[in-house]
């Protein structure tokens, strides 16, 4: 399938609960030769464990951060900067791995205060498409950056779920199977638009 078949389709966010193959569906598709936006907490978060380690397993990255909400904060306008770049490149599709309203779904999962410039940024700022990947236990792998157990990676997938629904999207649940698989259906879903 070509990039021409996609029309006026131009956001495309990839999400999905830890450790579901977001990344690896991201870097084939940028191979491919669409223009991917890669994920950005787990520099942040990288960055964050080495100002303060832990030796104990935690599953919120924020211990790690002094200032929680500046966390949130820049990691909502990291993502902002994505979503308002592709005004200045020409006609997509792009895809982005995660969005705007991930930082929302992941700030309430871990019952997090935030102020209505969260969430007028998720309302004014929307995707023309949202693909969620489902927790796969097959394929699941923890690391010093994806903090969370299988068990809450489920749990973070609902609550992805129930954010991007509350602001008008509606997540098209992608195949647990390859990922030339699962990316054909990827681009299958958005030419039948």
């Amino acid at each position: 399938m070509s990039k021409s078949n996609f029309l006026k389709l131009s956001r495309t966010v990839i999400t999905g609960a830890p450790g579901t193959g977001k990344t690896s569906v991201i870097k084939v598709l940028e191979a491919r030769g669409f223009y991917c936006f890669h994920e950005v907490i787990r520099d942040m978060t990288a960055k964050a464990r080495q100002e303060e380690p832990k030796k104990e397993h935690v599953s919120n990255p924020l211990v790690f951060v002094k200032d929680p909400y500046t966390f949130n904060k820049d990691l909502l306008n990291a993502r902002l900067a994505h979503y308002k770049q592709v005004e200045t490149l020409e006609k997509g599709p792009y895809f982005f791995d995660r969005g705007i309203h991930d930082v929302l779904a992941y700030m309430d999962f871990f019952n997090q205060e935030y102020g209505k410039e969260f969430e007028k940024t998720c309302q004014e700022n929307t995707y023309d498409t949202v693909f969620i990947l489902p927790p796969w236990e097959e394929i699941y792998i923890s690391d010093h950056e994806r903090l969370e157990t299988f068990e809450e990676s489920e749990a973070i997938h609902d609550q992805l779920l129930s954010t991007y629904k509350r602001f008008g999207h509606t997540p098209i649940n992608v195949p647990k199977t390859t990922v030339n698989e699962r990316i054909s259906f990827i681009l299958e879903q958005l030419n039948a638009k």
